[in-house]
């Protein structure tokens, strides 16, 4: 990869406030039934455990998309063209992301966005190490709401957006068109998405991916309340709960719960929850889409799929969109 103009790893906006998770929290928890943001798994520990399912077995997602961006880069790179600036919705560990910078001519910059602003600075300087060359400028964002992308010295003839690991399951379907929407705003014309997309498949392979025989996703799934309590000293007994996930067939997605093991309630600065015995606290919707109905919603949302590569047993797909 040829790189450009290197501005170092320099992190924009702030991270998203305890006071904006307090307030997300409480309406969440006063909902029927409760709920709690997805987006909110990912603190320092929940950043570690979902590195871990990456690489569990049970996880097909992880390890067939990185084969699917290997075996087809070429092609990929071809698209996105000399001097593009880079943009990653939710960069985690920039593992995928490395495949792209290594076979990218003579890339603009790369625009790292995550919530996490730790972790997001500490790969954004391990991958400064490995570009040296490359104008990096990291962004402390929701990515599901508006930000704005930094300025960056280089010419940038067009802007393509990555985001991989079926995220935009995690969206609901109106969420899902409007953030698609918005990502088409921000590349601009001539822009373009490179997206992964989990496909419809058989319910066991699907439930196994989300219940691992070690337990990780449900750690990972449980440290939610670790994360409350360290926020906000609310005391809950994470014994008291236990994780919950399923294929909601008729939904066309899996569910992730936390389960309320016994009457209790949850004090959180000054508002109390009551949880009934077998309550369920909402942490996770994971949409899958047939290739046909993610080819609408992209079309709803100002998107055309321009090509399409999946693996042999049809698990997932990576898909290269551009803005109408």
């Amino acid at each position: 990869m040829k790189g450009r103009n290197h501005a170092g790893p320099v992190p924009h906006d702030l991270e998203p406030s305890a006071a904006a998770f307090f307030d997300e929290l409480s309406r969440g928890l006063s909902r029927h039934p409760k709920s709690i943001a997805p987006k909110f798994f990912y603190d320092e520990i929940g950043c570690r455990l979902f590195e871990e399912i990456c690489g569990l077995d049970e996880y097909y997602l992880t390890r067939t998309e990185m084969r699917i961006l290997r075996e087809k880069v070429s092609e990929i790179c071809a698209l996105f063209g000399p001097e593009c600036r880079l943009v990653e919705f939710g960069s985690g560990s920039n593992a995928k992301t490395r495949i792209l910078l290594d076979h990218l001519r003579a890339p603009a910059a790369y625009v790292p966005i995550d919530i996490a602003r730790a972790h997001l600075l500490r790969s954004s300087a391990r991958l400064a190490l490995v570009y040296p060359e490359l104008c990096i400028t990291p962004v402390c964002a929701d990515f599901t709401a508006p930000f704005t992308l930094p300025e960056i010295p280089s010419t940038v003839r067009r802007t393509v957006a990555f985001f991989p690991g079926s995220t935009i399951g995690n969206l609901e379907p109106a969420e899902a068109e409007d953030f698609l929407r918005r990502a088409a705003l921000l590349c601009g014309a001539g822009g373009g998405l490179l997206i992964g997309v989990d496909l419809k498949k058989d319910s066991p392979t699907l439930e196994r991916a989300y219940n691992d025989a070690l337990g990780v996703t449900a750690a990972f799934n449980l440290n939610l309340l670790g994360r409350i309590n360290r926020l906000f000293g609310a005391g809950i007994r994470s014994e008291k709960f236990k994780h919950h996930a399923f294929y909601n067939e008729e939904c066309g997605r899996i569910e992730m719960h936390l389960v309320s093991l016994v009457q209790q309630t949850v004090q959180l600065n000054g508002l109390t929850f009551f949880l009934g015995e077998g309550e369920h606290i909402v942490t996770e919707h994971s949409y899958k889409y047939s290739a046909e109905e993610f080819a609408q919603l992209a079309e709803r949302s100002g998107w055309i799929v321009k090509r399409l590569w999946t693996d042999p047993a049809n698990l997932f797909s990576v898909q290269y969109l551009a803005v109408e």
